[in-house]
């Protein structure tokens, strides 16, 4: 199945802890169905000192499932689901269903 959400979407938590929540993707992990999204999943982590860095408690963001994800449309800024067509040019394009705004391209 094609890609819904990618690296650099804007996106909105839609269920869970975080909701209504707003970030960027920074990484999908498609074989899992998550993604990390900066900002959004917040977990503390003991991290041990090596040589690059100081040993304490960090915060990161950990993966969210892309089912509670949304991306924001690009007209209007609420949530969409994506859909995907042709251009004539032969290209295939995702674009937003409330809207019908291209999202890539």
């Amino acid at each position: 199945m094609a890609a819904k959400i990618k690296r650099g979407d804007k996106v909105v938590v839609i269920a869970g802890r975080d909701k209504g929540r707003t970030g960027e993707v920074l990484r999908v992990h498609p074989d899992e169905g998550r993604a990390v999204v900066d900002g959004v999943n917040q977990v503390k982590r003991h991290q041990r000192q090596t040589r690059d860095r100081e040993a304490g408690i960090i915060t990161k963001s950990a993966p969210i499932d892309l089912s509670n994800l949304a991306i924001i449309d690009p007209k209007d800024g609420k949530p969409t689901r994506v859909g995907f067509k042709i251009l004539e040019d032969g290209r295939k394009v995702r674009f937003a269903k409330r809207s019908g705004e291209l999202i890539d391209g």
